[in-house]
Formats: structure tokens, sequence, C-alpha cells
């Protein structure tokens, strides 16, 4: 049965964890629906990979519990779990044919070879292997290999969930496109909890439903891939999400003011009772979401412009404004607003503005 997942834990590889920095997870709680698709997302080190075995099986929390539909699965090995995982690099019998290695978890629990026939058939289809399935695969490119690797995840029509660890780091760029759009095609299909780990957020991005977050052991959002965009819930988030990401400037509150370097600009009624308990935040701002003006203007801040760079489909201005470096997307028309060294006028608030005090959004 496809499994809703609950996750109330946290984990350190070392005996008594006494700070932060002992714990490989930090203490989270976290659902997955059944049948969703989700992405663990972060750089190396972030902690997504020990997350990901711990909901396998692999590795067994030091605090806490999982829980596979409200059962308590903690002490369960990953055949017990009914799990399926596809792990960086394919495991996969380079004696077999494709045929018989896409067959193998099957008949492993005797399923009847008229049945393994045709969803090895199916899965085969899917992933574009049909042509191939009489084929050794000592003889297959690393591609082809990994496509192998990821049918045998996705073979098992009983599964209670398939967990992915960076499976397309050693597939060739231009074929993980396809590879990204067969595995959201075949979770369409096949209705699985899915769940997918990755460095890479458009990977993440274009493949889950929902993306976690995660740095230094920690989860700092949940969230479609529009919430993480819009109302980063987090500095990193920020960062971390968007190319290049979202821009932070140092700024001071009072009453209904916002000052940044020096420049004061006017805040709603709204926005200055969100922020009247905090004098000091940052405001951050997407570089798609900046206007530039050439003149001095109310509400915007002055920016010395460091460069500009045509990126064909749209152009980035990078400014040097109240003391941090502040990019700006802007529309294709291969036009420097300002040449280097000149002054430009940034605006900076308006409905995308976002404001965080220790890191943290402001609601």
């Amino acid at each position: 049965m496809v499994a809703a997942i609950d996750l109330d834990l946290a984990h350190a590889y070392g005996p008594n964890p006494q700070q932060d920095s002992d714990f490989a997870l930090l203490p989270l709680k976290m659902h997955f629906k059944a049948g969703g698709a989700y992405a663990l997302l972060g750089p190396s080190g972030c902690g997504k990979t020990t997350l990901l075995n711990i909901m396998s099986g692999l590795v067994k929390p030091s605090q806490g519990q999982v829980l596979f539909n409200g059962e308590d699965v903690t002490d369960k090995t990953p055949q017990q779990r009914n799990i399926a995982q596809v792990f960086q690099f394919p495991v996969i019998y380079d004696t077999m044919t494709v045929a018989d290695n896409l067959a193998f978890p099957l008949r492993n629990r005797r399923m009847a070879e008229d049945k393994i026939r045709e969803r090895v058939g199916q899965i085969a289809e899917m992933l574009e292997l049909s042509g191939q399935l009489n084929q050794r695969a000592a003889g297959l490119s690393a591609d082809a290999k990994q496509k192998i690797s990821l049918g045998r995840g996705l073979v098992r029509p009983d599964v209670a969930a398939i967990l992915f660890d960076e499976p397309l780091t050693v597939i060739d760029p231009h074929l993980k496109w396809q590879l990204r759009r067969k595995l959201k095609q075949v979770h369409q299909e096949l209705k699985h909890t899915l769940i997918y780990v990755t460095h890479d957020q458009v990977e993440a991005l274009t493949f889950a439903q929902e993306v976690v977050v995660m740095t230094r052991g920690r989860a700092v959002q949940v969230g479609s891939a529009e919430a993480l965009f819009e109302r980063p819930a987090h500095t990193f988030v920020g960062h971390f999400i968007g190319s290049p990401g979202m821009n932070f400037l140092s700024a001071t509150a009072s009453d209904n003011t916002l000052t940044i370097g020096g420049h004061a600009l006017t805040l709603s009624d709204s926005q200055a009772h969100s922020l009247s308990n905090h004098q000091t935040l940052k405001l951050g701002i997407r570089p798609e979401y900046i206007q530039v003006y050439p003149q001095a203007r109310a509400g915007c801040l002055p920016a010395q412009v460091l460069r500009w760079q045509d990126l064909g489909n749209s152009g980035l201005l990078t400014t040097q404004c109240a003391g941090e470096t502040v990019r700006v997307r802007m529309a294709a028309d291969g036009v420097a607003p300002a040449q280097t060294g000149q002054t430009v006028y940034l605006q900076v608030m308006g409905e995308h503005s976002c404001f965080y005090a220790n890191e943290e959004l402001i609601a």
C-alpha cells in the first residue's frame, strides 16, 4: 500500500550530542502525503541523504520515530517497510539482460511470470527501454544503466514509497530534462509516494509537488516552487532558490519609515504594523521585481552600476546599493540602463518585498 510518511526525530552519528553542530539532523517534524512527489533540496552535507536513509530504514534515528500510514516502522528494515531505493550510481547486474534486471525484484517476490512480463513491458515503455530489453546490461551506456536502475525502483506495483538519492548525477546533462519529464509522467501514472534528493534546484522545482529546503541539518521550508520563490521562509531559501538569488538589504524600521543606508522609505500601514516589533531587519527582494530608473525618484534607493550582462533572453544589472551588491534582472532588449560607474535608482519596495528578522520571514 502507498505510504504516508510521518517523521518526528533527530539524528546524530556520534554519542551524546550537546550542541547543534553535533547533529546530522536537528529535531524536525514532517509529513509526506501518500502518493505525493517530494524533493529534498540543499547543498552537500545538509542532511538530506541522512533523512532519506532514515525513511528507507538504512539508518535508525538516534531520537524519535518514523511512521508509515500511522504505524511505527522505526525498527523495521527496508524490506519490511516495502521501500524501493534508487542510488546515485546504477545498481544493476551487468551479466543479465535489461528485461531480467527489471524483472529481478518481481521474481524475488515470486510474482507470476505472465504478470512479470506485463509489468516489465509497461516500465520499459515508460523509460524508453523497450528496444533494449534483450541486451546485456554490461554493454550499455551509463545513461541506459541508470534508466534500468530507475526502472527497478519503479517496477514493483505494491511498493510503499520510492526514494531517489541524486539519481541523475551520472546522466548526460542534455538527457537530464528528458528523464525528469519521464519521472514526473511515471508519478502521474503510478501514484507512488516519491521522495527525491538533489542539490539541483531545477531538478527539485520541476519534478516535485513540494520541496523541502535543507541547510545544516534543518528543514527551513517545505512548499511549492511558487511559495519558495515568492515568500522564502528563511534568508537561506531566498539565497538558494533563484538564479541569481534574492537580494538582501539591512534596514531599520520606526513608525511608518524603513531606513536603508541612510535613505528613508515609506511603509504602508500594514507593513508598519507587521514590523512594529522588529527594529533591525533585512529587506529581501528578487532581482526580477526591482524597477530601475535613470533619475532620482521618491521611494527609490540610489545605486552605482558595477556591470551589465546581456543574457540573451534577459539582462542582468549588478549594482552597489546601501553597501550591498544588488542584482536586477531586466527585459531582453540588450540595452544597458546606464554605464559602469553611473548612478541609477532602484525601487525595492512593493508587493513582492519580504522582511526578515533573525533570518526568518516576518509574517
